[in-house]
């Protein structure tokens, strides 16, 4: 089974994104990698074999929203030429989070993002996950 993308925009995010096409190709390209195999994924194998891709990359893994030292409470998943990605597998009530995350970042008093790219898997991707876990 292969990694099929479905994609929604929001507030002309598919504009932004292909003004930046390099990146949205490279964003493709990973989660369309040969090495993301469907049929013997795991959420934990799933989150790792993303953390090597955007890393391979060029991404900042786990990059801070706020500029504050020592303050571990909100990160994103990944950060590219003000690009954040966030990554949720199954939890979702994590979304509003997630989501406030982008927009504090996006924000002037932060200004680290232009754009925010949240990743789920499908009700049919999830029931496959949970055949290969039990």
């Amino acid at each position: 089974m292969k990694l099929r993308l479905l994609t929604y925009s929001y507030r002309f995010a598919e504009q932004v994104l292909n003004s930046r096409l390099a990146i949205k190709q490279e964003l493709e390209t990973i989660l369309n990698n040969s090495s993301i195999r469907i049929d013997e994924l795991s959420r934990p194998q799933f989150n790792a074999t993303l953390d090597n891709l955007f890393r391979e990359n060029g991404w900042e893994i786990q990059p801070p929203v706020f500029d504050e030292p020592g303050d571990p409470s909100a990160r994103m998943d990944f950060l590219k030429d003000r690009v954040g990605v966030e990554v949720e597998f199954g939890h979702a009530s994590f979304i509003g989070i997630d989501l406030l995350k982008f927009q504090v970042a996006s924000y002037s008093g932060l200004d680290k993002i232009d754009l925010g790219i949240y990743i789920v898997t499908t009700k049919s991707f999830q029931k496959e996950m949970k055949k290969i876990m039990a």
